[in-house]
């Protein structure tokens, strides 16, 4: 078995990061002629390490060899950002160093849990002095048990030992787990000649599929991948934790740059504003920058992913954050970025020169109220049920969409919390149960209120239902009226009742409708215009309820007749077109002793009825209507 690991270096400048890489792979990490000329890394570089276990599994890490020098930061942020483990470069002669501080502080703001320590130039001595030194670092942070390794490229000294001790690291740690959630946060964009657009990056969350559609964030540019590799390899498949190189043909070099990110359509989209817990460590690193409190207000970086994102920030409590608190905040990003609940992010000052706080997403889409602070973000059943206590119901197929959690580990915890009473789920609804209640009580009432006030109609129109309720979601309003009609409701045309009510007219009314019925029935073919039937308002509420109740039929705005007008003058004309053929409206009105008036809708509604078909300006009987 093969298990892919993303390996990042850290550290200060010009302690040997780089020549270490080419040691333990062979594959100079340089890319840039500048690099090469200087002799410093300026970008990210890529090398592959491929090695047995302990246990005898196959290990295959991608490596991301990052700049030390602190002009060079922000491209550093972009190589750790979806790593399991840093390989933390500290040299000998120097010790640790300001960006050896701030590389540790970004590494924990992103939330990083193993580290293998390279003590480099180890062949020019003061091993046992900065060992000492590095573990007093170290101390309270993830890394403060993590092995120290002294190291010699020129030698070869502690380089089998350094492999064995990241093989060991490695097994120890859980491959990146895949919740068919596929992001690559894209770092480099380049093209080759014959074969195209080519983007990398580190793959997260879910596999990748050679010739799958793909989107391209936030500029929601849609393509297929032509083809993957990974270190060069062709592969119908890249997993979780593999570097990989997709071929974009259909896109521009241009069209993409680094901190985009590769995904399917069917995960969300974007959002240019966060709710996030901010935290500033109570470290201060060499020039003390930390020391300075985070305002209110503040302009400032967000990295994420690859991203590099100018922002505002604005805490939900007024204030500062001070060194070693946290605090819930709102992010406003002049760009959006795909993140997901429980992504990490570092936070640099507008000058971009020093790394002042870090952060987890609580909501990547910004427009709800934040999650409690204390809410676990690693237990599904508990996200489940704050962000329905939050939000008070959601569908179940947007539920947690951008979080890191399968599809099948989120209705999985909706059935937990179903069956423990917490939440209610209806069709395509989940809902909190408390919320969900309160609803289901107001609709009741106001469909009891509805059959007491308007006692005629047949319940109370599922549109003014939905106003009252003040519910938005179309699906969410349709669950509650099938919750409902589960119980002792019935659903009646556009209206919801109770199945115990029968309209009826109030006694007030009771004449009306009697004068009403005799003038339908005593020209039953040829009745009144409803214009002259309907002459006050309590005419008008008894015709209304007359044809809601199907005792009379609506052939147009101003035609009503009698139900049983209606069914005679149908079979009537059945029964002429069967004995005469083909007729037009002069001769059915004629043998109906009916009006134009009349006969033109009434021969409408029995084409749709599909009693009679129009052919020119006759009607015939369809094929299909059994005499």
């Amino acid at each position: 078995m093969t298990r892919h690991y993303i390996i990042a270096t850290a550290g200060h400048v010009d302690h040997g990061k780089s020549a270490l890489v080419k040691k333990l792979t062979g594959t100079d990490p340089h890319r840039l002629p500048e690099e090469k000329k200087r002799q410093i890394t300026i970008d990210l570089g890529f090398a592959a390490l491929n090695v047995t276990a302990p246990n005898g599994d196959r290990i295959h890490a991608g490596i991301v060899d990052v700049p030390g020098h602190e002009d060079f930061v922000r491209n550093m942020i972009a190589g750790v950002g979806s790593i399991d483990l840093a390989l933390f470069v500290v040299a000998a002669d120097d010790g640790w160093m300001p960006q050896s501080e701030e590389h540790l502080q970004i590494l924990n703001y992103l939330g990083v849990q193993r580290a293998v320590i390279a003590l480099t130039k180890s062949d020019l001595g003061r091993i046992d002095v900065v060992t000492n030194q590095i573990r007093e670092r170290l101390t309270g942070t993830s890394f403060a048990d993590s092995p120290i390794v002294p190291t010699s490229v020129p030698t070869g000294t502690g380089i089998e030992k350094l492999v064995h001790t990241l093989a060991t690291q490695l097994t120890r740690t859980e491959p990146q787990r895949d919740i068919r959630k596929p992001r690559l946060f894209i770092d480099r964009v380049f093209t080759l000649r014959g074969i195209g657009t080519v983007v990398t990056g580190t793959l997260t969350g879910g596999s990748l599929h050679r010739g799958q559609e793909i989107i391209v964030y936030p500029t929601n540019l849609e393509t297929r991948m032509r083809s993957i590799q990974s270190h060069g390899h062709e592969l119908e498949v890249a997993q979780p934790g593999m570097r990989t190189a997709i071929n974009l043909p259909d896109l521009r070099v241009d069209q993409i740059k680094r901190g985009d990110v590769v995904t399917l359509s069917d995960h969300g989209a974007p959002t240019s504003s966060l709710i996030v817990r901010v935290e500033k460590l109570s470290r201060l690193n060499g020039n003390k920058s930390g020391v300075h409190p985070l305002k209110n207000g503040s302009s400032i970086y967000v990295h994420h992913g690859a991203s590099r994102v100018a922002a505002r920030i604005r805490f939900r409590e007024n204030g500062t954050l001070e060194a070693g608190k946290e605090k819930i905040a709102r992010l406003k990003l002049a760009s959006p970025i795909f993140a997901f609940i429980g992504d990490r992010f570092v936070v640099r000052d507008s000058s971009e020169r020093h790394t002042i706080a870090g952060g987890i997403v609580l909501d990547p889409d910004g427009d709800k109220e934040s999650l409690a602070s204390s809410v676990a973000l690693n237990n599904v059943d508990s996200l489940v049920r704050v962000t329905l206590k939050r939000q008070g119901f959601a569908p179940r197929e947007s539920l947690l969409r951008k979080s890191r959690f399968s599809a099948n580990e989120i209705s999985q915890a909706l059935m937990n919390l179903e069956q423990s009473g917490e939440i209610i789920v209806c069709q395509h609804i989940a809902a909190d149960r408390e919320l969900w209640r309160k609803l289901r009580a107001q609709a009741i009432a106001l469909t009891d209120a509805a059959h007491k006030e308007t006692p005629e109609r047949a319940g109370i129109d599922l549109g003014e239902l939905r106003s009252a309720l003040r519910i938005q979601e179309p699906e969410v309003f349709e669950s509650l009226v099938t919750d409902l009609c589960e119980g002792d409701f019935v659903r009646k045309g556009s209206a919801i009742a109770r199945t115990s009510h029968r309209p009826t007219l109030p006694v007030h009314v009771k004449p009306v409708e009697k004068r009403i019925r005799e003038a339908l029935t005593a020209q039953l073919f040829d009745p009144p215009s409803r214009k002259a039937i309907e002459s006050d308002p309590l005419a008008r509420q008894v015709v209304r309820f007359l044809i809601e109740n199907g005792d009379v039929i609506e052939l147009a705005l101003d035609v009503v007749l009698l139900r049983e007008g209606f069914e005679r003058m149908k079979s009537q004309v059945a029964e002429f077109i069967s004995k005469n053929g083909p007729s037009n409206v002069s001769q059915l009105r004629q043998a109906l002793g009916s009006s134009r008036r009349v006969m033109v809708p009434l021969l409408e509604r029995l084409d749709r009825e599909r009693v009679t078909l129009r052919a020119g300006d006759k009607r015939m009987l369809c094929r299909s209507r059994k005499l």
